[in-house]
């Protein structure tokens, strides 16, 4: 038997531009993406076997812990890729990243079961396999598994890590919602106007609040009065990903919201590291 504990943080995405749409469906894009410090937890328990058995269970009532979980697909294709046919696999997952929150809390617990698994079975994977596989499950499992800061290209597979800033920062989330990555590309396809300021690479020259930039809050922001009033009461607010969840680069909130309709999550920070073993 074998037992391992992965942190898997949340990012942020301090840049989104929504490029044209693929022939496979996706849009291309150009990010940068952001480690910060919050973190669920997938503990990853492993036995002999006669055959595949993958056990999920956590504290989330908002997840499936079943083979619609990303963590129960990673699982799948890393026994498959590595060659491994009787196991049990029994993984909890303790969740504090808000769901269908634009925080990649499904991509990172993916990431983090590919990485636990791996050092389980004392790496029979390489690195860039692991990245191979994570590109099969989703858009930003790649950046979720590395970590740090990064130029995300491509449908967001594709990742060039950069310096990471000092930075504080603080995120409020209307509660009682998510906001689907397949909804928010809907509206921003939707929209008349697309054209994107080339963002991206100013902030990688230069760190400065006023090349933060998210195409899709534009797209979505007008359909949630919830998100109206976070960016009426912040106007330096900025979406992160798909959405809800707004985060501003202070320690603390400056404004008070109403604990029964947001969550505010403060004294977050800026982290240099992807999914990894504690």
């Amino acid at each position: 038997m074998s037992k391992i504990k992965i942190a898997a943080p949340a990012k942020i995405n301090l840049t989104l531009e929504v490029l044209n749409k693929r022939k496979d469906g996706f849009h291309n894009i150009k990010s940068i993406m952001q480690a910060i410090s919050l973190y669920d937890y997938l503990t990853i328990q492993t036995e002999n076997s006669d055959k595949i058995e993958i056990n999920l269970s956590g504290n989330s009532k908002q997840i499936p812990y079943d083979e619609k979980n990303l963590v129960y697909k990673a699982c799948k294709k890393f026994f498959e890729k590595a060659n491994i046919n009787n196991i049990k696999a029994d993984i909890y997952i303790e969740k504090n990243i808000p769901v269908e929150a634009g925080l990649a809390g499904g991509s990172t617990d993916a990431a983090a079961a590919f990485f636990g698994l791996n050092k389980i079975f004392n790496t029979p994977l390489s690195h860039n396999e692991l990245e191979e596989l994570c590109a099969t499950l989703g858009s930003d499992l790649n950046f979720c598994l590395n970590g740090g800061t990064a130029i995300c290209s491509g449908r967001g597979e594709k990742t060039e890590h950069i310096a990471t800033q000092t930075e504080y920062l603080t995120l409020i989330k209307p509660l009682g919602f998510g906001i689907s990555a397949k909804e928010a590309y809907t509206k921003f396809a939707q929209m008349k106007n697309k054209e994107t300021p080339n963002f991206t690479d100013k902030l990688a020259e230069e760190f400065n609040t006023k090349f933060l930039y998210n195409s899709l809050e534009l797209a979505v922001i007008n359909d949630y009065k919830e998100l109206m009033e976070i960016k009426e009461a912040l106007p330096e607010a900025l979406m992160s990903g798909s959405g809800p969840t707004f985060f501003i680069l202070e320690k603390h909130c400056p404004v008070e919201f109403d604990k029964e309709r947001f969550l505010v999550i403060e004294d977050l920070h800026f982290i240099t590291h992807g999914v990894q073993k504690i």
